[in-house]
């Protein structure tokens, strides 16, 4: 591993000089960053088909697409986000400015995993790009296709002492953990991202951590149904479920399930087909390990859509299961693949209570018109972002801080929060030397009095 090392200490001399500091840099580097994507673009296309059996539209639309906009997002706003930000003063600090100054980390790595193996690799790197840092990316070995070409993407645009992308299975992203890292950003389950913050601790190496959760959907009895079945379909069985923010479960009103239920049955047909199994642009499960966890969640419930699996080409078709309870195994974790529980509910404070009882999840959706119960649900239920009326969504604005809290995240980025994400906010007061005010000095007890006024 003596490799890793010298890529690290590479990316410490490269970011000493000074080169990634200055605003004409990054900018042309995120032009590289553009331009080589659109270099590749259908080899992109092809590894992703690869891996995961994803179609061209899903993957522009969900990968290459979102970075598309994200580095131009941040081209046309970075020299506003680097600008040192003035702020106020108390009284006792007259004749001074106080400034916050944005500055890189350093050398940063980024550990991506393989349910969108290029979005999650490249647009945190975006950020660390736009901040000043040099950037190591470690991608999914599960995604061995994409891997390989995410190296050759980089490395042959790229110094590999600024970006690079280091492919290998865990003892590689361990053995970079135990280097003299500036930042981590980690992406993928809750389990792997405690090991990764405690190794990261060692080094008292800072960390973002973009994981997971059980992300609830509350369909309520006013609610359009028809809409939300439609919206709710596409964000739970885009990627086959395989999305950190796919909705993971559903709690519907008792009056409306009956129809509500009927509704997903018809787009499950829509978008995929009466035998989704023989859909050529439906994703496949990434690997046979967790083909099989996910097929074993098939005996919880009642299956009252799909279910039908494909063990050879790892295709489980999109399935609905209903007579749920929090007591079946697919209720004990994140299902992370196309099976949507469904629980019922009369009381939304019951909903509520539950929801308050588990760990905070990353996303919630709330589908229903009455502005007082969706208030409701916003002010008791804590988690990392969502949507009223929608699923996914709030992923594709730039403006809005993409992130987790508690068990399912630490830290958020995307458009200027991934800019904020991978800088220091250095504090800087600049004192006047024209005039000294005496109050804060010692022996003048004439000044206490004003002293105690000033500061009380």
């Amino acid at each position: 591993m003596s490799h890793l090392r010298e890529l690290v200490s590479s990316q410490h001399a490269f970011f000493l000089s000074g080169k990634t500091l200055d605003y004409s840099y990054r900018r042309k580097q995120l032009f590289a960053l553009r331009e080589m994507l659109k270099n590749y673009e259908k080899k992109v296309y092809q590894a992703l088909k690869k891996d995961l059996n994803k179609s061209a539209y899903e993957a522009l639309t969900t990968e290459i697409g979102f970075l598309y906009q994200e580095i131009d997002h941040t081209i046309k706003y970075l020299k506003k986000w680097m600008k040192p930000e003035k702020v106020d003063a108390p009284a006792t600090h007259k004749g001074s400015r106080s400034v916050i100054y944005h500055e890189p980390y350093g050398v940063t790595l980024i550990i991506s995993p393989w349910n969108y193996p290029v979005h999650l690799a490249i647009a945190p790197a975006i950020g660390a790009i736009a901040a000043g840092n040099t950037v190591i990316i470690k991608p999914s070995e599960y995604t061995h296709t994409t891997s390989k070409l995410l190296h050759e993407m980089i490395a042959d645009t790229f110094d590999p002492a600024y970006i690079a992308v280091v492919e290998g299975g865990k003892e590689v992203s361990e053995q970079l953990l135990q280097e003299q890292l500036n930042y981590v950003f980690f992406t993928g389950s809750s389990a792997i991202g405690q090991k990764v913050m405690e190794q990261a601790s060692k080094q008292l190496t800072p960390v973002t951590l973009e994981l997971g959760g059980k992300s609830p959907v509350i369909v309520d009895q006013d609610a359009n149904i028809d809409l939300a079945a439609k919206r709710i379909v596409w964000g739970k069985f885009t990627n086959a479920g395989q999305t950190c923010v796919a909705p993971d479960y559903v709690y519907v009103h008792d009056k409306v399930k009956k129809p509500f239920l009927k509704a997903l049955k018809k787009y499950c047909k829509t978008f995929y087909g009466k035998t989704p199994l023989e859909n050529e642009d439906y994703t496949h499960i990434v690997h046979e390990k967790h083909f099989q966890r996910l097929a074993a969640f098939l005996s919880n419930g009642d299956i009252v859509y799909g279910g039908r699996t494909n063990k050879n080409k790892l295709i489980i078709e999109p399935t609905i299961l209903d007579q749920i309870s929090w007591e079946d195994p697919i209720m004990k974790e994140e299902i992370f693949g196309p099976l949507l529980p469904i629980l019922s509910f009369t009381n939304l404070d019951g909903v509520i209570h539950t929801l308050q009882s588990k760990d905070k999840p990353l996303a919630l959706y709330y589908f229903g018109d009455k502005k007082k119960r969706q208030n409701k649900v916003l002010k008791h239920v804590s988690f990392g972002g969502g949507c009223i009326n929608d699923t996914l969504y709030h992923l594709a604005n730039p403006h809005l801080p993409f992130g987790g809290v508690g068990n399912s995240g630490i830290g958020s980025y995307h458009g200027k929060y991934s800019f904020e994400t991978f800088s220091h906010r250095k504090s800087v007061l600049i004192q006047t030397t024209k005039f000294d005010l005496p109050f804060r000095y010692p022996g003048s007890k004439l000044l206490f009095s004003v002293i105690k006024q000033i500061m009380k």
